[in-house]
């Protein structure tokens, strides 16, 4: 009598938490799950967490996941997310990186086959040496380039994402081929922070918020940012004041499966939006000197398909992935 009653307070138990949790694309008590496509520590991971950590601090604050698919420029998580056609509670963070990574890649999923959500925010480069480096200024570090292109390695993120590209356009600035650029790619900034950091990168770029934290205690030094004026509360001169008009411009966002519902879409849509709009997000903004670029609906989706075009005219000039 005892097994049977314990049995059946287990199973009214279970089919409580069933109800609860909710399953299905349409559930809006299901967690929503945000994918890295990308290593701990890099941009996309930092826009991820901190979007969370906005999300929670709502009055209505969702269940939120935040997970990692590192490799190939995002582009493997693009795969998975693929797999994931009409799930209505899944976001991935993305932006110019992996525009530059499927055209580099050959990648057969690409950005068509997501639904778009927001822009969330823009972010200028920043190009950083070691504290005990030779170089102390763009033209130092351009004056030893030229000599000798490739023994001079830069660490970025992946192959033909936006710190490959800036080192592209570097180069061809510089009168350097662009491709003799000895160019180092990992799959998060925190890799690049960690080769530069151990000698085994001459330089690195990545956005200006990866980097502050060592440029503030001294590990690394700041030679330029890829901004056309000096950002306010950067230490660091322009590319442009350097000698090297180049100008360039990082963004983030956040895109869901193909195949959702309308309903979905405007829940998710809604969601993003909530939270751009919360306090905790406008301090993200601020300490990580962030651009807020936010755009949703169909503004960001026709914005994507023309960074597409861009990137894929940028990356066949610098013969990136040919």
């Amino acid at each position: 009598m005892r097994l049977r009653r314990l049995a059946a307070l287990v199973a009214v138990s279970l089919a409580a938490l069933t109800a609860c949790s909710g399953t299905g694309s349409g559930s809006g008590s299901a967690a929503l799950r945000i994918m890295v496509p990308a290593a701990p520590g890099g941009g996309w991971d930092q826009t991820s967490r901190q979007a969370e950590a906005a999300l929670k601090s709502l009055d209505s604050a969702p269940k939120v996941e935040v997970f990692n698919v590192p490799g190939a420029g995002g582009t493997i998580g693009l795969a998975q997310l693929a797999g994931e056609k009409g799930n209505g509670n899944m976001l991935m963070t993305m932006g110019l990186v992996m525009v530059g990574a499927i055209e580099t890649n050959k990648s057969a999923v690409t950005l068509s086959q997501t639904t778009p959500i927001a822009r969330l925010t823009e972010e200028y480069e920043m190009i950083v040496v070691p504290a005990n480096s030779p170089y102390k200024t763009t033209a130092d570090f351009v004056t030893a380039w030229k000599k000798d292109p490739p023994k001079l390695s830069i660490a970025g993120g992946s192959l033909g994402g936006t710190d490959h590209i800036v080192a592209g356009l570097m180069a061809e600035a510089s009168g350097i081929d662009p491709k003799q650029v000895n160019y180092i790619a990992h799959s998060g900034g925190g890799e690049a922070v960690t080769a530069v950091l151990s000698g085994k990168a001459s330089a690195a770029i990545s956005g200006v918020g990866e980097f502050l934290e060592y440029v503030e205690n001294g590990k690394l030094i700041p030679l330029a940012v890829t901004s056309a004026e000096r950002i306010r509360g950067v230490d660091a001169p322009t590319l442009k004041e350097g000698g090297l008009d180049v100008v360039l411009t990082n963004w983030r966002g956040m895109v869901a499966p193909n195949g959702i519902s309308d309903a979905d879409k405007k829940k998710l849509t809604d969601i993003v939006t909530k939270m751009h709009a919360s306090p905790a997000w406008k301090d993200t903004l601020a300490k990580n000197n962030w651009v807020d670029a936010f755009q949703a609906g169909p503004e960001f989706a026709t914005y994507l398909q023309d960074q597409e075009k861009r990137v894929k005219g940028i990356i066949s000039r610098m013969g990136i992935g040919s």
